[in-house]
């Protein structure tokens, strides 16, 4: 791991000839939240428009559909992407596969979406036989330790526990909020089994491929890179997938790497190296 400054990127240009299929991640990247990033979003499509394939990769605990419509009301350009694969939609799967069994949901009603169509039956926390986690209640108030009770109790009756988004945290806006994924965490060093369902992890991963594949790319032996803001689900899991990364700073590390404009090098090379990982490029943001 090198301790030298790393140095941006000004244009994903240069770079995108190396490359046969991009797996983005969508909010951080693509988004905010609030708006839609038209540089990123032209970047992307002059990608294809070069014959690339782009598979948006999102740990949004909502099923593809829901996604596609938020992106949508954001306006980000319907020619973005060639497909999309949400932790919500995995988590649907793991939902079919316990069908007869009860759950309870944790998390706000806005992501009831995941739910869909699907046979469940729900049931108070204390008596579900498992737990879908995909977010905080209300997550512009709460914190985990909020959660620490409940989570308690879930332990003392082995719950099995289904993040439906990793992330830890997420921007809206400017401003940080939990996700799920910190629920989870807390869960895990209680001792409580989870399953997260989305990035970092690899069944995200071979989704986003075989929707690449049915898109055009390459059925094996494409050059593939992952682009995303977050070191602990967009750069490990590239590296565990074995892909290159091109890393975001000005996403959810902004504040840590010392601002939004002007990243901290040195701050850089510290949060890689406690990653045990390095990106192919870093850029502030997504730009052709």
């Amino acid at each position: 791991m090198t301790s030298s400054p790393i140095a941006l990127r000004a244009h994903f240009s240069d770079l995108a000839t190396d490359y046969d299929v991009v797996l983005s991640d969508v909010w951080g990247v693509v988004h905010n939240g609030v708006e839609a990033f038209p540089e990123a979003c032209d970047a992307l499509i002059r990608f294809r428009a070069a014959g690339g394939r782009v598979i948006l990769i999102t740990n949004s605990p909502r099923p593809t559909e829901s996604v596609i419509r938020q992106l949508e009301r954001l306006k980000v350009p319907a020619n973005v992407h060639d497909g999309l694969v949400s932790s919500g939609e995995l988590t649907r799967g793991v939902i079919r596969a316990r069908a007869g069994q009860t759950v309870f949901h944790m998390g706000p009603p806005r992501d009831a979406s995941i739910f869909t169509g699907l046979d469940v039956t729900f049931a108070p926390l204390e008596a579900a036989d498992y737990v879908i986690c995909s977010g905080l209640f209300d997550d512009e108030h709460e914190t985990p330790e909020d959660y620490r009770a409940r989570l308690e109790g879930m332990r003392a009756r082995n719950q099995f526990l289904v993040c439906g988004n990793p992330d830890v945290v997420v921007e809206r806006g400017e401003q940080l909020l939990y996700c799920a994924g910190a629920i989870a965490d807390l869960y895990q060093a209680m001792g409580g089994e989870v399953l997260y369902a989305g990035k970092p992890y690899r069944p995200i991963y071979d989704e986003a491929m075989r929707l690449a594949g049915k898109a055009g790319a390459k059925a094996e032996g494409a050059r593939v890179l992952a682009i995303g803001d977050s070191v602990r689900t967009d750069l490990s899991g590239a590296h565990a997938f074995g892909i290159d990364c091109l890393f975001i700073t000005a996403g959810i590390h902004a504040e840590e790497l010392g601002a939004r404009e002007t990243p901290d090098p040195d701050a850089l090379v510290k949060i890689f190296t406690a990653a045990g990982t390095l990106p192919r490029a870093v850029m502030r943001r997504l730009v052709w």
